[in-house]
């Protein structure tokens, strides 16, 4: 599967692509086919449900979105599917915020209507992670929906897809955990991560269809919200030095040996 074929073409969704195709540190590559990643899915269309139901035979979501956008976007035509089953388990403290477009300023942050940004108290961000901080928020706000998530991802019958709204930073975050759960290179998770800038242009414009998103960014250029892979490489270092890796956080929060042995076996070759 080469890097086109991962991208699966979808009326009412820009950023979906399967993680299938990577390759991993003992020379293998992951399996097409078995995890799916995506953005916001209110506006799929029949034909899009029936390729992803029927032909990619999705059997799990995994909505990473707030309780506040699932109230306010709805959550999707795919809850009407009977073969697929729904996970929420949304990555922020909820304290009413609900967005994944960020500022990457703290100071202007602050500025900001305490809507318009999940992360807009930037007195909670360690001070070293200016960037990558909220990344960082989520394993220290809601280190029980990351490890629910994963689990998700890896007992699915089928296919399982993860989703946000743009489909970048939440999603990229419990994307880039799997993949190393898996053993796919580092190079390969920050080309992963940094694929959606493909189609951030899309992704935005989408968003800006919405109430719920944008006010968040009419304020800023697109080129903002491009996923740089220094911001990912970053997250994964912390955890690195930390924790010894994401293994090593994912243990500390009641990941299993088990737990890795059913995802792997999910993504693996």
């Amino acid at each position: 599967m080469n890097e086109n074929e991962r991208w699966i073409v979808l009326e009412g969704a820009v950023n979906v692509r399967d993680l299938g195709g990577l390759p991993t540190v003992d020379g293998g590559l992951t399996r097409p086919g078995r995890v799916l990643r995506s953005d916001n899915l209110q506006s799929l269309t029949p034909a899009d449900v029936n390729l992803l139901v029927t032909e990619l035979k999705l059997r799990d979501v995994i909505d990473l979105r707030s309780n506040t956008e699932v109230r306010l976007e709805g959550p999707g035509p795919l809850t009407d599917e009977p073969d697929v089953a729904i996970h929420h388990h949304t990555l922020f403290a909820e304290g009413g915020l609900f967005t994944d477009a960020a500022s990457d300023d703290p100071d202007e942050s602050e500025e900001l209507d305490e809507r318009a940004l999940p992360w807009a108290d930037a007195e909670r961000l360690d001070p070293e992670l200016r960037v990558t901080g909220h990344y960082y928020g989520y394993l220290r706000d809601r280190p029980d929906s990351v490890v629910a998530a994963l689990r998700a991802m890896a007992r699915s019958d089928g296919a399982a897809l993860v989703h946000c709204a743009a489909g970048k930073d939440r999603t990229g975050v419990l994307c880039a955990l799997a993949e190393e759960v898996a053993g796919v290179t580092r190079e390969a998770i920050v080309a992963d991560y940094v694929a959606t800038g493909d189609r951030i242009a899309a992704i935005l414009e989408r968003l800006r269809s919405s109430d719920t998103y944008r006010v968040d960014l009419d304020s800023k250029p697109a080129d903002s919200h491009i996923p740089r892979a220094e911001y990912i490489e970053h997250f994964l270092e912390i955890l690195d030095t930390r924790y010894g890796g994401p293994l090593g956080w994912l243990a500390e929060h009641g990941w299993t040996d088990d737990d890795t042995a059913a995802l792997r076996s999910r993504l693996r070759d």
